[in-house]
């Protein structure tokens, strides 16, 4: 891992901030390929809903990292918060702030926003999984020590190595970017079935929520209780995944009940 790419004076060029840059472009490509090849005029929206969408992605994955995650550092460096740049940004508040922000975009534009969604879901877990990268050469979203000689070793000047030193620690943030390529090929799959309005979209909160779920007991830069002995991650992936559920059930019925 590399976490600057060099230098212009005192200026740090970061490779987590050009990471996720990369992440926003290309998901906004893959969104782009899908629906010109859809057909239905969507393409020529793509663009602008990729730059609202990554900028309210981006101040949703920090305001979610800052008040669910670290409030006790931030309530004391307030002007701190702005500082992206620095790591610290949570995935769930990502997709929930660039999701927002498209959906406001389309209905603005008069676009439907279900099926579109349903259309280029895939392009966001894919944009999830060069995201995980980021938090590789960043040295966060870490996991924790393994308790052998198995494990990544992360250098100093990581928020890894501050916690843990020289321990091995399991490659939680690798093994979550590595499923979410899975989730995408699944999601690819799923798009070439009669699915009902919506469903592509609920399988993925299904799909991801599950992998996040599990993978929070391998991490270790977040490891105090929210609720009921669950990470606040876990707590919110729960509740993320009975919702899709239930509305992938109730739509998949709606469906089949309109073609009776």
């Amino acid at each position: 891992m590399h976490q600057y790419l060099f230098h212009i004076g005192d200026f740090p060029i970061r490779m987590y901030g050009l990471m996720m840059c990369l992440a926003i472009f290309l998901a906004t490509g893959v969104a782009y390929f899908l629906t010109k090849k859809d057909g239905r005029g969507w393409d020529e929206y793509i663009t602008d809903i990729g730059i609202y969408g990554g900028f309210c992605g981006i101040i949703g994955g920090r305001l979610w990292d800052v008040f669910f995650f670290d409030w006790d550092y931030y309530s004391g460096h307030l002007l701190e918060i702005p500082f992206v740049w620095q790591g610290g940004m949570a995935i769930q508040g990502g997709i929930i702030g660039g999701i927002l922000g498209g959906i406001a975009y389309c209905i603005y534009h008069k676009i439907d926003y279900v099926a579109l969604l349903d259309l280029v879901t895939p392009a966001i877990i894919m944009g999830q999984s060069i995201g995980r990268m980021a938090n590789l050469l960043n040295g966060d979203a870490f996991g924790s020590p393994t308790g052998s000689s198995f494990g990544i070793l992360y250098p100093e000047g990581t928020l890894a190595h501050a916690t843990y030193g020289n321990l091995p620690l399991w490659p939680a943030e690798v093994w979550e970017g590595q499923c979410d390529i899975i989730i995408f090929v699944l999601l690819l799959l799923f798009q070439t079935t009669k699915y009902a309005r919506g469903q592509v979209f609920c399988l993925y909160v299904m799909l991801y929520s599950l992998l996040r779920f599990c993978l929070e007991m391998l991490r270790g830069d977040y490891v105090q209780p929210f609720f009921l002995g669950l990470k606040s991650a876990q707590a919110t992936s729960l509740i993320f995944f009975i919702i899709a559920l239930s509305v992938f059930i109730y739509t998949g019925t709606k469906q089949k009940t309109a073609k009776q």
